[in-house]
């Protein structure tokens, strides 16, 4: 299994991945996932996304959860719109030289449509997308009431969006809700629809139990992606369990989302109760970390040295 890439060391104040250059994000994806399981954690802003690079993951993960939460304040049921994917897609990707998998929900419209959602995806510099056979308004894929568009109807998706990628190694992910809809025999059927279709991996959602996991990777001859998303239909397995089946790649779409959120709503309560934060400071993340994260002192010896080589002082 995969977690830090290779020369990773235990220093948290360096970026400890850098792509070849003129090797695209996908085909780092591509490789990582050649090499063993890749942990993907959910990074809900640009600096959570640099944190991961810091800690030494070899990928993150763009939710459409947590966009829809963090960033609308809206449930995710398909009320964002591809222009604000892309644009927020687009911030996560400039803070981050790791790939980017990203959800890109039911690809925000028809075939055709979903053609245009993989380019742009593609030029906002994501690794990948993953598309889900679900009718809109889309659901949580934990969440009960679902709809699921006809198989036929996601293979000309697939296909579309297989045609439109520039960069064949842009990773096309196939995600079937069909389990807690139609079953997990309709479930694998569907998934080896999309498979013929042209997909390079399969997301099945919302798995009940590790014998659900592992009858998928026996019957699907592709890459597959797990999710151990929490308070949801499939049982949080260990990550080596997971890689012992021979998925490639597991999500963690909210955990540092729901982290943060339970820790902003205790310090927010307890700063109104009594009125001050001083018990809190062991607790936060300080000003020297923060900035060491912004490469603050970077972005200061730069400006220094631009007046420098002007042969002016900057003015104070």
């Amino acid at each position: 299994m995969s977690l830090s890439p290779p020369g990773c060391h235990d220093q948290p104040d360096r970026r400890v991945f850098s792509p070849p250059v003129g090797v695209s994000a996908g085909a780092c994806l591509r490789t990582a996932w050649s090499e063993g399981t890749v942990m993907l954690p959910g990074v809900f802003n640009a600096l959570t996304a640099r944190l991961a690079e810091r800690l030494g993951y070899r990928g993150v993960y763009f939710s459409g959860g947590a966009l829809s939460a963090g960033w609308a304040g809206l449930p995710d049921i398909g009320l964002l719109t591809q222009t604000e994917f892309v644009e927020q897609l687009a911030v996560i990707v400039r803070a981050t030289s790791l790939p980017v998998l990203a959800d890109a929900d039911t690809g925000f419209g028809e075939a055709v449509n979903v053609g245009r959602t993989v380019q742009l995806y593609e030029q906002a510099g994501a690794a990948g997308l993953h598309l889900e056979d679900q009718e809109l308004p889309k659901r949580c894929g934990h969440l009960s009431g679902k709809r699921l568009i006809d198989p036929a109807t996601m293979v000309a998706k697939i296909r579309a969006a297989v045609q439109a990628r520039r960069d064949p190694a842009f990773l096309i992910v196939a995600r079937t809700d069909a389990r807690s809809v139609e079953g997990l025999d309709a479930a694998c059927d569907r998934a080896r629809r999309y498979v013929e279709a042209g997909a390079d991996a399969v997301f099945p959602e919302a798995l009940e139990s590790l014998e659900e996991f592992a009858r998928f990777a026996r019957e699907i001859p592709v890459p597959l992606v797990a999710n151990m998303t929490e308070f949801g239909k499939s049982p949080l397995l260990e990550f080596r369990d997971l890689a012992a089946l021979g998925y490639k790649a597991v999500l963690y779409p909210l955990t540092a989302f729901r982290a943060a959120m339970h820790a902003a709503e205790a310090i927010l309560t307890e700063l109104r109760q009594v009125g001050h934060q001083r018990d809190w400071l062991s607790r936060m993340q300080s000003r020297a970390r923060l900035y060491d994260l912004l490469d603050y002192r970077d972005w200061e010896e730069r400006d220094r040295a631009l007046w420098s080589a002007s042969g002016s002082e900057r003015p104070s």
